[in-house]
């Protein structure tokens, strides 16, 4: 621990900017070689602040194995035994005294606000956490658990608290389906858009197919390969590192018996899933549509959770940096064609990071419908090898308030698995009533890369002028 710890000290003294009575000389080139002007990559516009230490990072994030709702592995498991166990990996895997975390953020979305609260107070002293450690839940709809670890990063960064958790939770065995608004004020009939808030997301799914052209087979295309993606993701062990088992219970309908069971697998994925098989599904909202139970989200149960500090504070505790956080956007939308929220939320949390979209290197975006998934990645021109790497929503299912927090937990796995060749991620989603989120994070060890290329570049500047 100790040798970790002066190790990223060391990094860190490599990165401070160079004083400016430094050798070489400040008219050679070298002063480009400034910490505070490290950019992304050969080209992008990204810049890195001499004050890198506050930057806001993830030293871990775990979720659940995601079940199909009321049929699944946690049909009758309660949303406070969902959530637990992710919790309590955070402080597990990390030896981080559950005293220091300032809050804990809980994304959710169907549940009565109250209620899943308390419910979410209760799972953190099931995890261990202590009476002191406060607790909130937050709903943004379908980006909730994304939201949430951003709420957690604005914390910090604010100086409210050093540590934080991001999470999310969904139970839809419980409270599926969405309630509709129970009396809706007349005014709606005055005001389009209020109005298109109360469609049904199918419907807004259908809007988006109809008026940017998105077929039904290319709809059933995304479905396939979401689900080949994510059989292929679960079959090789990719999922392993992030996934965190679920000690549970299931109960015979018939005869009441109750069987323990550990969930450990996302129990959705259909590996046969094919382009004839789905052509037959009748579409699921309008006679003439396109949008089937086979090329929509599935109906899920699920947690994650997400720890975030300053990147200093876990350089002195010797943690490992999973990623750094570094920009996230909320931008409104059309609401009856909700999912084109992606395709102007990305944009702008690239901007925000002062990226380009060619310097980001994988996307997870929710597959909340596959006319408004196909239809944003065609808009942003993205290459559908750097998207959905190991599927998503259509193969995984969609437990609203957790979806972001098992995107976060998805993405930084995959970029740390994939090293050097990853440096950026970006995660999205569309979100109910006309919305859309997105941030941009950074791939955690990229601080070692910046530090060597630094030190071997300065080392043949000093070499040449010693010459």
């Amino acid at each position: 621990m100790e040798k970790a710890v002066n190790r990223q000290r060391v990094l860190l003294q490599h990165l401070q900017p160079a004083p400016f009575s430094s050798y070489p000389p400040q008219d050679h080139e070298s002063t480009a070689l400034s910490a505070s002007i490290c950019a992304a990559g050969d080209s992008a516009a990204y810049h890195r602040t001499a004050a890198f230490g506050d930057d806001i990072v993830i030293v871990a994030a775990y979720r659940t194995p995601i079940c199909k709702a009321k049929r699944g592995g946690y049909k009758d498991t309660l949303p406070d035994d969902l959530l637990a166990p992710v919790l309590k990996a955070l402080i597990e895997k990390t030896n981080l005294d559950p005293r220091e975390v300032g809050d804990i953020v809980v994304g959710t979305v169907l549940a009565p606000g109250s209620q899943r609260a308390t419910e979410c107070r209760m799972a953190a002293f099931y995890a261990g956490f202590p009476e002191t450690v406060p607790l909130r839940t937050v709903n943004r709809q379908c980006s909730s658990g994304l939201q949430a670890v951003a709420d957690v990063a604005a914390y910090i960064k604010a100086g409210f608290y050093d540590i934080g958790i991001g999470a999310g939770l969904e139970c839809m065995t419980i409270n599926h389906p969405m309630d509709r608004v129970r009396h809706v004020n007349p005014k709606v009939d005055v005001f389009a858009q209020a109005r298109d808030c109360l469609l049904p997301m199918g419907i807004t799914s259908e809007n988006v197919a109809q008026r940017f052209g998105v077929t039904r087979e290319e709809q059933d295309y995304a479905a396939v390969e979401s689900h080949r993606r994510a059989a292929a993701a679960s079959a090789s062990g990719k999922f392993k590192d992030e996934i965190i088992p679920v000690h549970t219970k299931i109960v015979d309908p018939k005869t009441g018996e109750e069987k323990p069971v550990t969930i450990s697998v996302d129990d959705g994925i259909r590996p046969n899933t094919n382009m004839a098989d789905l052509a037959k599904l009748k579409p699921a909202f309008k006679k003439d549509g396109s949008t089937t139970a086979g090329n929509a989200s599935q109906v899920s149960d699920g947690a994650g959770a997400v720890l975030l500090m300053k990147r200093s504070l876990a350089m002195q505790k010797g943690l490992p940096i999973l990623g750094v956080l570094r920009s996230f956007t909320a931008v409104g939308v059309d609401p009856a064609v909700m999912g084109i929220g992606p395709a102007v939320a990305i944009p702008a949390a690239v901007k925000s990071a002062g990226l380009e979209l060619d310097d980001i290197d994988l996307f997870e975006i929710n597959e909340a419908f596959a006319s408004q998934y196909v239809y944003c990645c065609k808009k942003l021109g993205l290459d559908p090898e750097k998207v959905n790497a190991n599927g998503g929503a259509i193969a995984l299912g969609h437990p609203l308030g957790a979806t972001g927090a098992r995107c976060v937990s998805t993405l930084l796995h995959e970029m740390k698995r994939r090293g050097k060749d990853c440096r950026f991620g970006v995660i999205s989603m569309c979100i109910g009533s006309g919305m859309g989120a997105a941030a941009v994070f950074e791939r955690g060890d990229c601080v070692d890369e910046l530090c060597n290329a630094r030190a071997v570049r300065n080392s043949n500047i000093l070499s040449k002028d010693a010459q």
